[in-house]
């Protein structure tokens, strides 16, 4: 796979941001491009997106023998109470997505499914139980979700989780919390993950479906503007509180939402997903909005840098 790549990066599934256009933008950059299924509402949009995406870079792929056109990816909410589950997955089978990442809960049949067809499953996991579960199920990779990711997140330091997984798991490991530069890819590789999972900067990509007052906020903010809390989905998650006032909410008087409850994804204009913002601790380096092209060749040129100053670093 990393022969069709530039950079050993994954462009992270975002709820109502990732678009068809960020994800083909992304792949023909030379990084894996996703997309949350549940960003588009129907089923019939669905369909149409994954006929896009795979139609269009089959043709850079045609046009543009040269150039690295990575694989796509989709992410499909595996929790019990997201009510597209079944049609979803009809649909991953029918047009056959060569990574599948799932999130909420256990891969379960889905393994299955996408190794039918010779795709990929990566499952993203945010503890060691439950990476050890998941490791169980026979996915090809572990996305790490650790401390200061964007949305869901979870509490280990990345040195801490690589470490106690590589005692167990040699499949591939994709690392994800506060990556945003070249450089934090870099030190990903170095901490022996396979691939960078990155979110939160590519909310400043100009063709995601971010607003223009979410792409401001987030560059105005810092990382002592976010609140992690499970108050909107039962999941703690990192949130821009600026966005949380905005929406007439008090940061100080959030209370724990009763269960985990992921129904309400599919109205994508319920207020807690509409108007309450998330984004990583990663924000302290995004300073403006990007096309993809430039945003991923930017990358490219701070993780030679990075692999410079290595090199200079190491005794001989």
């Amino acid at each position: 796979m990393k022969e069709q790549m530039s950079l050993p990066v994954i462009a992270a599934p975002m709820f109502l941001i990732s678009s068809p256009e960020l994800v083909i933008e992304c792949c023909r950059a030379g990084i894996i491009g996703s997309f949350p299924l549940l960003n588009a509402r129907t089923t019939d949009i669905l369909e149409d997106w994954m006929k896009r995406i795979a139609e269009q870079l089959k043709q850079s792929r045609a046009q543009e023998p040269g150039r690295r056109v990575a694989p796509w990816a989709v992410n499909l909410i595996v929790h019990k109470t997201n009510t597209r589950y079944e049609a979803d997955v009809e649909l991953i089978k029918k047009h056959q997505p060569p990574i599948v990442i799932t999130s909420l809960g256990a891969p379960g049949p889905v393994v299955d499914i996408v190794h039918q067809y010779g795709g990929l499953v990566y499952s993203d996991v945010s503890n060691l139980t439950h990476a050890r579960k998941a490791a169980q199920t026979g996915v090809d990779g572990l996305i790490l979700v650790c401390h200061g990711a964007g949305g869901h997140a979870g509490t280990l330091h990345p040195f801490a989780f690589m470490g106690a997984v590589r005692e167990f798991w040699t499949g591939t490991v994709i690392l994800a919390g506060s990556i945003t530069t070249g450089q934090d890819v870099f030190a990903a590789a170095a901490l022996g993950a396979d691939f960078a999972y990155m979110g939160t900067r590519f909310i400043a990509a100009s063709e995601g479906y971010a607003s223009v007052a979410y792409q401001e906020m987030l560059i105005a903010s810092s990382s002592d503007d976010l609140i992690y809390t499970d108050a909107f989905s039962g999941v703690k998650a990192n949130y821009l509180i600026p966005s949380l006032r905005n929406a007439g909410l008090d940061p100080e008087l959030l209370e724990k939402k009763a269960s985990v409850n992921f129904s309400q994804m599919e109205k994508q204009d319920a207020k807690a997903w509409r108007d309450i913002w998330s984004a990583g601790q990663g924000i302290n380096t995004i300073k403006r909005v990007m096309s993809t092209a430039a945003l991923v060749e930017e990358l490219r040129q701070e993780y030679k840098q990075a692999e410079r100053r290595m090199a200079q670093c190491l005794i001989p």
